[in-house]
């Protein structure tokens, strides 16, 4: 739609709706990111939907943004979902401007989005600072031959044993093989006790002496667990137990390149490339301060030009894409300590702290001062981008609320951004939320909410068909402010004989 309509042009229907579409973008962009659009062309467009934060890929986007112009450059911040572009030229960008408002698109997973374009003066995002490996950390690409990671993949027999040389279980995200000893995930640790008959492959041995002759390892390893990763499945952030293993631990990368992040106590998160047949080797403070893991998604955040292989992922958003994600094996080898951990680290190290029982609050007063410190007023400051990493709802709600009879009256107690308030269009939903900032969300997307206090949800008794609560229960300090929460979901707002559904 052209900017520059005549007053006395009447809108269709159809462009009245566009119009309001566009219009919320531009007020979204401004109210949460601080990006400000302008009315008059200029050679730099924000694309509002088109970002890597919602499934749209470099590879994806430029090629439609092209048939309009030349593109001058196309910056895409990481996990937002709207980008920048600038055209050579002013006359090319209000062609996009027109021809591509409102034009719907086909993501990288299959699904349909629907693009809206803003003016603005420039085109520009705040670089991060460069940043370095955690100290201690290797990543040394093609470590192996093609050959080898076809031998050793398919060495790995994923059908059930029955001698019990190895333990092999079936996780949440992904299958895992043990040899040595088991690797229990509980408290990333293992039963020095109790080793598995058999120890590691002979097929590793050839690798592991190499590797000890290349001064990659200092120990020869005693415990093996492979992992078996589908696309979307990962690992949550830890750190392997001092007191378990000696510092250095490596891992293989088989199959497929993935992303892996690396977290300093301090809040720093470095993600790391891992190539195909690549070894990881943590040492020091990489092994000992640093969390790492595998976020559970289906493409990554990568550098788009392939210069760079390995190593850290940079935030040049003029240089980052989407990766989609393969099957990848990891094989990650361990040697189990068998003298207490004297690490540096001491106030992580489990063989050098004392532990201390976990306290509690002690009052009602003093669990609300925690509530209010750190639930309500992190989502308020967070609320944008919270927003913007919340936007695919659970299949088991989903299923929920489409089963329920038409016409319900359904309440949403922590609503958050309002995800789940339009997936039924036939039901009566309201949404309520202690963040007046995701609240601001929810009516920008035209949903029906209010703030409160979900310990005081202010809806008549029996007033509600159904009720949902969605990863709003752990928030609370108590066990008793938990229960008194749920009491009131299910006994005050929903109709006797109805439906509750509270998911945490």
């Amino acid at each position: 739609m052209d900017s520059n309509h005549h007053s006395n042009y009447k809108l269709s229907k159809t462009e009245k709706k566009f119009l309001r579409k566009q219009v919320k973008a531009s007020h979204t962009l401004l109210r949460h990111e601080g990006i400000q659009t302008v009315s008059y062309a200029t050679q730099s467009l924000v694309v509002a939907n088109g970002g890597l934060g919602n499934g749209m890929s470099r590879n994806q986007l430029l090629p439609v943004l092209e048939k309009c112009g030349l593109v001058d450059a196309l910056l895409m911040p990481p996990n937002k979902p709207y980008s920048f572009a600038r055209y050579k030229t002013t006359e090319e960008s209000k062609t996009a401007y027109v021809t591509l408002n409102g034009k719907e698109v086909v993501d990288d997973l299959g699904r349909k989005i629907i693009l809206y374009l803003n003016f603005v003066e420039k085109a520009q995002w705040k670089e991060l600072r460069p940043q370095a490996l955690p100290p201690g950390l290797m990543v040394v690409e093609e470590i192996i031959s093609s050959e080898d990671e076809k031998m050793l993949l398919e060495s790995v027999d994923w059908t059930e044993d029955t001698d019990n040389q190895n333990s092999q279980k079936s996780l949440k995200h992904r299958r895992v093989k043990h040899f040595g000893y088991e690797f229990h995930y509980e408290n990333n640790s293992v039963d020095k006790d109790k080793p598995l008959s058999g120890g590691l492959p002979d097929i590793c041995d050839r690798f592991l002496e190499k590797w000890l002759r290349e001064g990659y390892i200092k120990h020869k390893p005693d415990q093996m667990t492979i992992n078996q990763y589908e696309p979307g499945h990962g690992i949550p952030a830890h750190i392997d137990t001092h007191s378990a293993f000696e510092d250095e631990i490596i891992s293989l990368s088989l199959g497929s390149e993935i992303v892996m992040d690396f977290k300093h106590p301090d809040g720093i998160t470095v993600p790391v490339m891992l190539p195909r047949r690549s070894l990881l080797v943590m040492t020091g403070e990489s092994r000992y301060l640093w969390t790492h893991g595998i976020t559970c998604r289906k493409f990554d955040t990568v550098q788009a030009s392939g210069s760079q292989k390995s190593g850290i992922i940079t935030s040049d958003v003029g240089d980052i894409t989407l990766s989609k994600r393969g099957l990848r094996t990891s094989f990650t080898f361990r040697k189990v300590r068998q003298t207490p951990c004297n690490c540096s680290y001491p106030l992580v190290c489990d063989s050098q702290r004392k532990e201390t029982p976990p306290s509690f609050p002690e009052s009602d007063k003093e669990a609300s001062r925690l509530e209010q410190e750190y639930v309500h007023q992190v989502y308020e400051e967070i609320a944008g981008h919270f927003s913007s990493t919340r936007h695919t709802p659970w299949p088991h709600i989903v299923e929920f609320l489409k089963a329920l009879p038409n016409g319900s009256i359904v309440a949403d107690i922590g609503c958050g951004n309002g995800k789940y308030l339009g997936i039924n269009k036939e039901l009566y939903m309201i949404g309520c939320d202690r963040s007046q900032n995701l609240v601001d969300i929810c009516r920008e997307r035209q949903f029906q909410a209010f703030v409160c206090d979900a310990l005081a949800v202010p809806v008549r008794s029996g007033s509600c068909d159904a009720c949902i609560s969605i990863a709003v229960i752990h928030h609370f300090a108590t066990a008793s402010h938990r229960i008194l929460a749920g009491r009131d979901f299910e006994i005050s707002i929903s109709r006797p004989l109805e439906y509750t559904v509270s998911s945490d």
